[in-house]
């Protein structure tokens, strides 16, 4: 069994939606840990030795949050700067991280047609989350395909309702190696691995 860290951060997770749904559906699942980073650091004062620690102890690491300005929040750059350290998660001694899987799960306001050359953002979400693939290699790790949720300010509560049941699906699958992490690395998202039938995951 994989074990899988949701590193969350939502700086107004009172207005949202979706990642309400989505935290209230995958809390609890055995084998999932989720680490709300705004609710652990509220003041981004981030304890590097705790969260060094969760990263040693999981297999595969998730940044789950919203689409901010093409980014991810503000903590999530913090996170970043503080917790990969030199030494530890990259250079000549820092192999800490090597062999584990690292990925985006995200929110977007627009649908999935606004991410293309002709559509509003002219780029596909990909393009946009560059810096965290080059980070996943810098610190030895295998970048996943993004799982992404499109068109959430359009979405109603059976919407919502569904996408956090379809995402804890894929959490079960990465859990208990129904889909192989490495499968993800030559999808264009995440979220395909659903429908692929289960003997080629």
């Amino acid at each position: 069994m994989a074990r899988v860290l949701i590193n969350f951060a939502h700086p107004a997770l009172e207005k949202s939606r979706v990642h309400q749904q989505l935290l209230t559906t995958v809390k609890g699942i055995r084998g999932i840990t989720i680490n709300d980073l705004y609710e652990q650091y509220p003041d981004l004062d981030i304890n590097v030795a705790r969260e060094q620690s969760l990263l040693e102890k999981h297999d595969i690491i998730l940044l789950q949050h919203p689409f901010y300005w093409y980014s991810a929040p503000a903590i999530v750059k913090q996170w970043q700067d503080l917790v990969l350290e030199h030494g530890w998660a990259y250079g000549h001694t820092g192999k800490a991280l090597k062999g584990k899987y690292f990925g985006n799960v995200i929110s977007a306001g627009s649908a999935e047609t606004g991410y293309h050359p002709d559509g509003k953002h002219q780029y596909p979400v990909t393009q946009f989350l560059l810096p965290f693939s080059q980070t996943a290699i810098l610190c030895n790790m295998d970048y996943m395909a993004p799982y992404v949720i499109y068109g959430v300010h359009r979405m109603d509560i059976e919407d919502i309702r569904a996408a956090a049941q379809d995402y804890r699906r894929m959490l079960e699958l990465l859990r208990d190696d129904k889909v192989a992490p490495s499968a993800l690395l030559r999808l264009n998202y995440m979220n395909e691995a659903l429908q692929l039938p289960s003997q080629t995951r």
